[in-house]
């Protein structure tokens, strides 16, 4: 039988680690991304990942014992783990966010939620900082339709997450002196949008674990964690089975 001061001990060291470290796992699966990073107290120690088509359930957990190893550190060594919540693909989304809630079922860990289009955001603004701009991530929705959101050089939403079709008269409300728009879904968009002189497409910027370990660790500094048994991503939209195209 464990002794009341013993308790006391326990706890204390307890909240003493997690004040004075944070190690965090962070897995983005929402697009064909597959990404996997590994940060301590907000600085990346490893990072693998890939732009396929969707291969999730094969790299996943294959790329997290490789990152965990890069670093000579193991799952319980974990503080936390972080999942990109969403929008994005169906069964991207579920893959990460199950791997993500049987880590920390097992080792009794936080889960930390990011909004996936923030970011994204993240990671346009390290590269482009400028004032006065407004970061416009799009995910591929289908056809000519988006996920989309848009924020501030402070990474404030400006503009709600919504699914939209984009044409002509899209975001007119965005007039700003610079927007730069990216994603998988904005390359298609490009006709629609490159005659607005103040829209700047950004090719070749996804989805990273990296940029979503540096929101997980202020999340977890604020001590803003999901319930683990109820968490569900945010798919946006209702799921639409379709028939794979080997037996069309």
């Amino acid at each position: 039988m464990v002794k009341k001061s013993e308790k006391l001990v326990r706890s204390y060291y307890l909240n003493e680690k997690k004040s004075k470290m944070a190690l965090i796992l962070s897995l983005e699966t929402a697009t064909k991304v597959c990404s996997v990073a590994l940060h301590q107290d907000g600085e990346l120690l490893a990072i693998k990942e890939i732009n396929a088509d969707y291969s999730h359930s094969e790299n996943l957990t294959l790329f997290i014992q490789e990152t965990l190893s890069e670093v000579n550190k193991c799952l319980t060594d974990l503080d936390a783990v972080a999942i990109s919540k969403g929008p994005g693909s169906y069964t991207g989304l579920r893959i990460g966010v199950s791997s993500a809630k049987g880590l920390c079922y097992a080792l009794d860990i936080p889960l930390i939620a990011v909004e996936t289009l923030k970011s994204m955001s993240l990671t346009a603004k390290q590269s482009h900082d400028a004032k006065e701009s407004i970061y416009l991530p799009m995910i591929d929705a289908r056809r000519m339709e988006v996920f989309c959101a848009a924020f501030d050089v402070d990474l404030a939403c400006v503009r709600d997450t919504a699914a939209e079709i984009i044409d002509e008269n899209s975001f007119l409300d965005l007039n700003v002196q610079q927007v730069y728009y990216f994603g998988d879904g904005a390359e298609k968009c490009q006709k629609e949008l490159s005659a607005k002189k103040n829209f700047t497409y950004l090719p070749q910027l996804f989805p990273s674990a990296h940029a979503l370990g540096l929101l997980a660790f202020a999340r977890y500094q604020a001590n803003q964690f999901e319930d683990v048994a109820y968490f569900e991503p945010f798919y946006l939209k209702d799921f639409i089975a379709t028939t794979p195209k080997k037996l069309l």
